[in-house]
């Protein structure tokens, strides 16, 4: 496969699955970005200033993200554990419940077409995804370490 055919395999693939996330969000009063924030943050506390970065959003934009999904009871702010002047955000258990239903609704939606390949295949494309969303400075190394799923 040539480069522009990966490539445009690599877009055709996420513009599916943007489709998926953007209507599942849609489905549950999420944009796009809420949905990402609440994938990034299922198996982890964040730094509001590292989501912000990560995110490519200023930090004023999204503290006012946050503050909507605090007012929906999904996310909360702590003092960071390691450094009392920083802020973490985090889920709350009605946010990691919803966090797992939309999660369980990605499956389904997606499952099909995955299920397609055969299991050889399904974990190597899996692994060759995870090895190239590592590559380069923009995956910061506190996401990178942990799988992260929408």
């Amino acid at each position: 496969m040539t480069s522009d055919a990966l490539i445009d395999a690599l877009v055709g693939t996420s513009f599916r699955v943007m489709g998926v996330l953007t209507r599942i969000g849609a489905e549950h009063d999420l944009s796009l970005t809420q949905l990402r924030v609440l994938g990034i943050l299922r198996d982890r506390r964040a730094r509001v200033t590292e989501l912000a970065t990560f995110l490519g959003l200023d930090k004023s934009t999204l503290s006012g993200l946050i503050d909507r999904a605090e007012r929906r009871g999904l996310l909360a702010r702590g003092k960071n554990p390691e450094d009392r002047r920083a802020v973490d955000v985090f889920m709350t258990p009605a946010g990691i419940e919803l966090a797992e239903r939309l999660y369980a609704e990605v499956r389904r939606t997606l499952g099909p077409p995955i299920g397609r390949l055969d299991p050889d295949r399904r974990d190597q494309l899996a692994e060759h995804l995870e090895a190239l969303m590592a590559i380069g400075p923009e995956t910061p190394g506190w996401l990178a370490e942990k799988r992260l799923s929408p």
